[in-house]
């Protein structure tokens, strides 16, 4: 497989896992997402204008996401997701924006509709904020059915906002709390072909009680981008390492950094 060149846009993911404890204490690390910011600070001012930022909604989102989940008779009760989003959303802002960071808070919501003809995307506002040099910071929201009512619209689904052709070649990095996909020796898969999942089925994992599908449904997500194209990529988010080398050749990252690789042609 050809090795692409860096990307034009990247679409960094910080995963809620990486931030808080969602299944036991239900606490945020705000101080984890200081020294995460710091690092992203570092590196839009070496790429200003090429980065959108994606939080995981972790311990805030995750209980309302289950409580809207359960809920059945209110077509309406992913509005619910709106208030703990922004607040992760807002913690990031606050934060980027101490360490330098022109950081924006945008809401998919308004970016994002579901017609019965196919969906509309309108990206404008993020475009202008990244002409300007500044730094879009995205979240999980609900977004509005074919039908008028809501769903919600997870944060792994984010980055598919971001497909069109300005702006490729496209790299999203997911930083997780683990290395990337894991064999069952403990060893990271190096690549996956978003075209054979079915190799891999045996491999992910789902929790129960988790709101977003855990590896399962980010691998899903990640495949459906990578099949039209995008290069995705799976590592475990180091909160005080360089994020220099996220914007590199794949082949130019450091060689003791682990991940998972999900891009067409891609072997293991």
């Amino acid at each position: 497989m050809r090795t692409a060149p860096g990307p034009r846009l990247l679409v960094l993911k910080v995963g809620g896992s990486v931030l808080s404890d969602k299944h036991t204490t239900g606490a945020t690390d705000y101080a984890a997402i200081d020294d995460f910011a710091a690092r992203i600070a570092d590196l839009h001012a070496e790429q200003p204008g090429r980065i959108v930022l994606v939080t995981g909604g972790g311990a805030l989102c995750h209980p309302v996401g289950l409580r809207i989940k359960a809920d059945r008779t209110d077509a309406y009760a992913a509005v619910a997701l709106t208030e703990p989003a922004f607040a992760m959303r807002w913690a990031w802002t606050t934060r980027l924006r101490a360490h330098g960071v022109r950081a924006v808070p945008l809401q998919v919501s308004a970016m994002y509709t579901e017609r019965p003809d196919g969906t509309v995307v309108q990206t404008e506002a993020v475009e202008r904020l990244l002409r300007a040099g500044a730094l879009p910071v995205l979240s999980s929201d609900f977004v509005v059915t074919a039908a008028g009512t809501l769903r919600i619209f997870s944060s792994d689904e984010v980055p598919a906002l971001f497909t069109a052709e300005r702006f490729r070649p496209l790299r999203v990095v997911a930083l997780s709390d683990v290395p990337g996909i894991l064999t069952g020796g403990g060893a990271v898969l190096t690549a996956v072909d978003p075209h054979r999942l079915d190799e891999i089925r045996g491999l992910l994992w789902s929790r129960p009680g988790d709101a977003t599908g855990a590896m399962d449904g980010k691998v899903e997500a990640l495949a459906a981008l990578a099949r039209d194209g995008a290069e995705c990529v799976i590592a475990r988010g180091e909160r005080t390492q360089p994020l220099r080398h996220l914007f590199a050749p794949m082949t130019e990252w450091p060689p003791a950094t682990p991940r998972t690789l999900i891009a067409v042609g891609a072997h293991r």
